[in-house]
Parts: structure tokens; C-alpha cells; sequence
């Protein structure tokens, strides 16, 4: 497998690890900053692919475990060897070809690999010059660790050499792309810009957020749930819906516990105990009951009319499809910044508390 193969790899396995980390990154931004920068987000994404292409590049192909030679030289210690190996190896009259000899090819990309780390660790990380040797030195360790043990001891023997020059060599590449980073830096914005435009864009509520919030809610209230339902019983769930989504919002100035950690509230004049009541009671029958309402009246007309089994399967199916087409409407609708009828009918709305500190 070449070094393309590897970066091949590295990609399609990217959108997986991105799709797991996103929630989380999400729940964090909205709750540090209010918002999600669009820029934050190319350069952590980008981070994540980079680190997991260098990875990928380190313990690439896997052999089969019979393949590999149980008496093969597990370490090189001497520093710098690799000066002498091109010294030994490389025929210096070969010209522009002398960049192609494996033994110089093999630095300059292992220089390479490692320009971009130290890019981004200037750039969006802040570190200066001696923490970006540190952590240069720290991740090509962890890379010949990862090689030493034969992939955290999977196999039952290195299958590639733990070498240091390879860690002078990847410190080196932290190094040079440190120092490339100055040429470009003062032309990108800086890190205190991304952090005060998010902070701006916090200071509104917007539709991801809502959407956000929605979510959290509704997986803190299913917690909740849970355990009341383990230690007691179920039939106390409009009791618990109640107390999550009208009693907590009013004595916590309109705050959920996903709200909270979110950085937002719903605003209300006056009444708020019963506002909030009466936008509970208008979610649940515009969500919950009218929508699966309507749908046990087509399937219970459905059986009663002695329809057959494929009628009855395509007025099941048109139900659920224009069940789906209802809730997309909705999530755009939010996530367009619109203000649905049951916020204007109580008159309250979603205002932020970035910069309330």
C-alpha cells in the first residue's frame, strides 16, 4: 500500500469519526460561545482529518499476523542515523533525481507529514514555539509507540521499526511548518476574531440552536424519565413533562437544563407560570397528538371500511410520508430563525444569555 492508499483510507473513514464528534462539538460551541463559527468548524474538521491521514500513514497496510517476522530488528536508537544512510545510499551526482532516492524521499515526506501540525498549532491553537516541540515530539512518540507495540500489542510483534530518528525527523516537520505559518498567519484571521464573531453571532438565537436545544431537552427529560419510571411508575409522565418543561423554565427565569447549558432562555412579560403551561399544552397536541391523532383515525377508517390489506398499507404509508413532510416543515421553518404560532400566541421567544455573565 502506498502513502496515497493510506490518505485514501483516511477519508472515507472521516465522515464516520466527524459524524460521532459533531453532537459534541456542537453541545460545546453553542455552550462556550452561543453560536457555531463556520470557519472554527473547517479548521477543527480539517484538523481531525489531517491527524487521522498521519495516523493512517503510520500503522498502514496491516500485515497478516503469519507474515510477520518474529526476529526483525524492533528499534533504532542511534540519532541520526538516517544522515549516514543517505551519505552511504544516495548517488549525489544523480542530479534533480537525488530528491527520489528512498532514503531522502523518506525524510523530506516524513518533514512534510508533520508541517501541517505545526501550522495548526500556531495558528488556531496559540502555542508558541517551544510547546510546538513538545506536542511535535509528543505525537511522533505516539506514533512509534503505536508502531513499537505492534498496534497496542494486536500483533505479537512490531511489524514496523521504532525509530529516533523518525522523532528528531517529525519534530523538525512541527518545526518548519511553524515557522511557514508566520509568512501566512497575518493574512488569516486570528483566533481572537473567531472567538469575538462567535461570540457576536451567540448574542442571537438561531435555528441550529433551537433545534439544538429541542434535542438536549429531550434527551435530559428521557433520563429524567427513566429513572422516575424505574423508581416509580410511568403513569406520571405528564406529571414529569410538567415539572421539566413548565416548573424548572419559571423558578430558573426561563431556562431549561438544556437551555441552560446552551446559553438561552424563553423571554415573557408577565404570567410566565401560565405562558409557559399553555406553550407546553400547544406543543404537545401540534406535535404529539393531532399529528398521530389523525393517523389513528385513517388507519381505524381503513380496517372499518373493509379496505384490503394493500390499501390499507398504502393509506399507512401515505400517512407516514405526509408525517415526515410535516416535521421537516417545521424543523426548516425553526431553522430559518421563524417564530411558530404557539411562541406568538404565548408571547414569549428565544433570546440568548451569551454576555449576561
Amino acid at each position: 500500500m502506498n502513502y496515497f492508499e493510506a490518505i485514501k483510507i483516511g477519508f472515507i473513514t472521516f465522515p464516520f469519526l466527524a459524524f460521532i464528534i459533531t453532537i459534541p462539538f456542537v453541545l460545546w460551541q453553542y455552550h462556550k460561545y452561543g453560536s457555531v463559527n463556520k470557519f472554527r468548524v473547517l479548521i477543527i474538521y480539517s484538523f481531525i482529518l489531517y491527524i487521522i491521514c498521519v495516523y493512517f500513514l503510520a500503522i498502514l497496510p496491516l500485515p497478516d499476523r503469519d507474515s510477520i517476522n518474529m526476529n526483525s530488528k524492533v528499534c533504532q536508537l542511534i540519532p541520526f542515523n538516517f544522515i549516514l544512510d543517505i551519505l552511504n545510499k544516495v548517488n549525489f551526482n544523480s542530479g534533480f533525481n537525488i530528491f527520489l532516492e528512498g532514503s531522502i524521499y523518506t525524510v523530506l515526506f516524513n518533514i512534510l507529514m508533520f508541517m501541517p501540525f505545526g501550522m495548526y498549532l500556531r495558528y488556531y491553537f496559540k502555542y508558541d514555539l517551544k510547546e510546538t516541540i513538545l506536542f511535535s515530539f509528543m505525537f511522533s512518540l505516539f506514533l512509534e509507540i503505536t508502531q513499537l507495540t505492534g498496534l497496542y500489542f494486536i500483533y505479537p510483534h512490531p511489524y514496523r521499526l521504532f525509530d529516533v530518528d523518525d522523532l528528531i525527523i517529525n519534530t523538525l516537520g512541527g518545526i518548519f511548518g511553524y515557522l511557514l505559518m508566520g509568512m501566512f498567519i497575518r493574512y488569516l484571521p486570528s483566533r481572537e476574531k473567531i472567538d469575538l464573531d462567535s461570540y457576536e453571532e451567540g448574542k442571537k438565537v438561531s435555528g441550529l440552536r433551537r433545534i439544538t436545544r429541542f434535542c438536549l431537552d429531550g434527551f435530559i427529560f428521557f433520563i429524567f424519565t427513566g429513572i422516575v419510571g424505574l423508581m416509580f411508575d410511568f403513569k406520571y409522565f405528564y406529571v414529569l413533562l410538567i415539572i421539566y418543561y413548565v416548573i424548572i423554565p419559571f423558578l430558573f427565569k426561563g431556562q431549561t437544563l438544556g437551555s441552560r447549558f446552551l446559553n438561552m432562555k424563553l423571554e415573557y412579560s408577565n404570567k410566565g407560570l401560565f405562558r409557559l403551561f399553555l406553550r407546553l399544552v400547544l406543543i404537545v397536541l401540534y406535535y404529539i397528538i393531532v399529528p398521530f391523532g389523525i393517523g389513528y383515525i385513517f388507519m381505524y377508517c381503513a380496517r372499518n371500511f373493509d379496505l384490503s390489506n394493500i390499501l390499507v398499507f398504502v393509506v399507512g404509508a401515505i400517512y407516514v410520508l405526509l408525517l415526515g413532510v410535516f416535521y421537516l416543515l417545521n424543523v426548516t421553518y425553526i431553522f430559518k430563525r421563524k417564530i411558530l404560532f404557539y411562541d406568538n400566541l404565548c408571547k414569549v421567544k428565544y433570546v440568548s444569555t451569551i454576555g449576561d455573565e
